[in-house]
């Protein structure tokens, strides 16, 4: 399970700074945070 989290934490968090580039900023910095809280580096939303 966690190696799941981490995988979709790396996609949210490359989705985010792919949107940061293209321009929208807000979304990008939702995606990243989001990102971030369920990766297994942060605290996960999960457990």
């Amino acid at each position: 399970m966690a190696f799941i989290l981490w995988i979709l934490a790396v996609i949210l968090v490359v989705a985010g700074i792919v949107s940061l580039f293209r321009g929208q900023l807000l979304w990008g910095i939702v995606l990243i945070v989001v990102g971030l809280l369920v990766g297994p580096g942060g605290v996960s939303i999960f457990t």
